[in-house]
């Protein structure tokens, strides 16, 4: 070592520290975390499509909560940079290893991603077909505007729902930069700093998920009637959640605040699809249409069974 030293003029920090690399970029091959990965990331994509198709073929994303996606895009947004500042030495590590290794070592780097941006599909899709009739606010005449058109003033859920998507971005990009700084300055998480970040990431992360389903389930709640939402991708997602939480914990860097987001989510996604079942079938027994209906538009069972002895 001494010899090398000389010849070479490197100190023995610096080697030291390729020698801590290379460690870390040895190659952890785990045949069944790698086949529960690739099942999970296949099973994402088909589990998010009847959700997109839902919306796409009916034409409206009623019933949707803008704060539900605003708080699941934030937290997914979150999740997916603290699993890359986590998983950076694996990341920078793929350079020295073949491409199946380099692959394997980051799937679950592309497990969150991946989930990001189904996720994203769903709050553009909640845009792009936000009911019409839904989006302007009946006018009210006033001695100043007696000759205003009804309809050209935005309602007060759209102006709220336009507002959450400019809120998404803004984080999406003020996050972004603050990681691409911490890593091209200071380091990867070894590094005071950089951990901390993807801690508050992490953390971030799960105290929106906690709370991410409360504004849907009250939503849904007081409307009675599933809207949009779809229950064949909840059925798909919710036994899925322990599968994926298990994938994400095997992966070799993370640590609790990787997963925890995804198993405080499974628990609320799971009450939320009890309540969606439910009423799917009382809309059924009563004959409302699920989607457009609301509270106030929905006879009540009493007025039903009236009706029906008529």
């Amino acid at each position: 070592m001494e010899e090398l030293t000389k010849s070479t003029g490197w100190n023995t920090e610096v080697l030291t520290s390729f020698s801590v690399h290379d460690k870390i970029c040895e190659p952890h091959h785990d045949v069944y975390a790698l086949y529960i990965s690739l099942f999970l990331c296949v099973g994402l994509v088909v589990s998010y499509l009847p959700q997109h198709y839902r919306i796409i073929s009916n034409k409206t994303s009623e019933g949707f909560s803008a704060w539900f996606l605003l708080l699941g895009v934030v937290s997914a947004t979150s999740s997916f940079l603290n699993i890359i500042l986590l998983q950076w030495d694996a990341i920078t590590c793929c350079s020295m290893l073949s491409t199946g290794s380099c692959l394997e070592s980051l799937m679950g780097v592309f497990q969150i991603g991946l989930q990001w941006f189904m996720f994203c599909i769903i709050f553009a899709l909640f845009l792009l077909y936000f009911p019409e009739e839904l989006k302007h606010a009946p006018h009210k005449p006033s001695s100043l505007h007696l000759d205003l058109p009804r309809g050209v003033e935005r309602s007060a859920e759209w102006k709220i729902s336009l507002g959450i998507a400019v809120t998404c971005v803004v984080h999406l990009v003020a996050s972004v930069i603050v990681t691409a700084v911490l890593l091209k300055v200071v380091g990867g998480p070894e590094h005071y700093a950089t951990n901390l970040w993807a801690s508050i990431l992490g953390i971030l992360s799960m105290i929106l998920a906690a709370f991410q389903y409360l504004p849907q389930i009250w939503k849904t709640w007081h409307r009675k009637t599933v809207g949009a939402l779809s229950i064949p991708m909840m059925l798909l997602q919710t036994p899925g959640s322990a599968l994926f939480v298990y994938s994400i914990a095997t992966r070799p860097g993370t640590n609790w605040t990787a997963w925890i987001t995804y198993m405080v989510t499974g628990i609320l996604q799971g009450t939320l699809l009890v309540m969606c079942i439910a009423w799917h079938y009382r809309s059924k027994r009563l004959g409302i249409d699920e989607i457009h209906s609301t509270e106030e538009d929905e006879p009540s069972e009493r007025t039903a069974l009236l009706n029906a002895s008529e």
